[in-house]
């Protein structure tokens, strides 16, 4: 068995530098709602080098894949399905040594707009909760597609975003009316004024520090919110090489850390292949996206989500009521009067 608690009261002791090996999964960029995934996982790990390279070790004994680079897909096989649950069951290498900031796309987008526009975190879960069941499965499509529109970045005319949102957002809370989702429609309609000065702020172009629509800044963030044990212990993160992660990012990361009070000492970027702690955060990225949008899409596993929960972290970004009960994340977003 893999000794994968090794050094663990040293490590956990406050005031103690924990350095935590991250991967992530699901990654779209700015497309959140056309991408090829509607989840996307980011994982922190808590192991020793030695401990995650006999791991990966044990893996690749277990699977015998020819392949030079293990990732995610070879323990999802239904063939593998022991090593699979090998992996963050009691007494596997990643138990009690690893967490998982989940984020579902769609209502990270419809929390991003209502926050520009609204600054009101309940009138976003009210619009996601009432939105499919009250403007139905296309004008819900289409509103959503709107706002990720509006809200990227790259691509596109800003003022053609502005102006496709707010034509789509009229059409929808006309045809809908008195609907809770129209209501929150309304109060959005009235805020064209903040969408066109973020449209004016945040030009297209090369020089865009920090994307509003890339769930991976802010999940990083509470990565090190987590380990960090409320800025009681020093971290520092370990991470995958992205393109995404220029310096400049990673500055406006560790500040925004530092500002709610996290002990985020560095972030530093490494080459998945070349550290085994990185690769075993690839293994729990990867799972844990895919356990979690099976929940999401009513296909789920049961005995995956039952492993899958220990590790998810509290402060996901999910509002799905359904599937949140399944991943440990019922109170994460209280049930809410969509009526109001």
């Amino acid at each position: 068995m893999i000794g994968h608690r090794e050094n663990e009261a040293g490590d956990r002791t406050a005031g103690t530098l924990l350095e935590i090996a991250c991967d992530e999964s699901g990654s779209d960029g700015e497309n959140l709602t056309g991408g090829n995934t509607d989840v996307f996982a980011h994982a922190g790990v808590c192991v020793s080098a030695a401990a995650a390279a006999g791991a990966v070790r044990e893996i690749r004994d277990r699977i015998r894949s020819p392949a030079s680079e293990y990732k995610a897909t070879h323990l999802l096989r239904e063939k593998h399905r022991s090593v699979l649950e090998w992996l963050p069951a009691p007494g596997g290498p990643l138990h009690g040594r690893a967490h998982v900031h989940l984020t579902e796309k769609a209502f990270f987008v419809v929390d991003r707009v209502v926050d520009l526009l609204l600054e009101d975190p309940v009138a976003a879960v009210v619009l996601f909760r009432a939105g499919r069941r009250d403007l139905g499965v296309d004008g819900w499509a289409r509103f959503l597609r709107a706002a990720n529109e509006l809200l990227r970045v790259r691509g596109g005319e800003p003022g053609a975003s502005v102006a496709g949102f707010f034509g789509t957002v009229d059409q929808l809370r006309g045809a809908h009316a008195g609907t809770p989702a129209a209501r929150v429609l309304g109060r959005l309609a009235a805020r064209r004024d903040r969408a066109e000065a973020y449209r004016t702020e945040r030009p297209d172009g090369p020089d865009v520090r920090i994307p509003v629509l890339n769930p991976l800044l802010p999940a990083i963030v509470s990565t090190a919110a987590y380990w960090s044990a409320g800025g009681r212990r020093p971290v520092r993160l370990v991470h995958d090489r992205q393109n995404l992660l220029t310096p400049e990012r990673i500055a406006w990361i560790e500040e925004t850390a530092r500002r709610g009070g996290i002990c985020l000492e560095e972030v530093r970027l490494v080459v998945a292949r070349e550290d085994p702690r990185v690769q075993l955060a690839d293994f729990l990225a990867g799972i844990a996206r895919k356990v979690a949008s099976d929940e999401l899409n009513g296909c789920g596993d049961p005995a995956l989500a039952v492993l899958l929960r220990p590790y998810v972290d509290r402060a996901s970004v999910w509002g799905d009521p359904r599937s949140a009960v399944a991943l440990g994340l019922d109170t994460a977003n209280p049930p809410l009067d969509t009526d109001r």
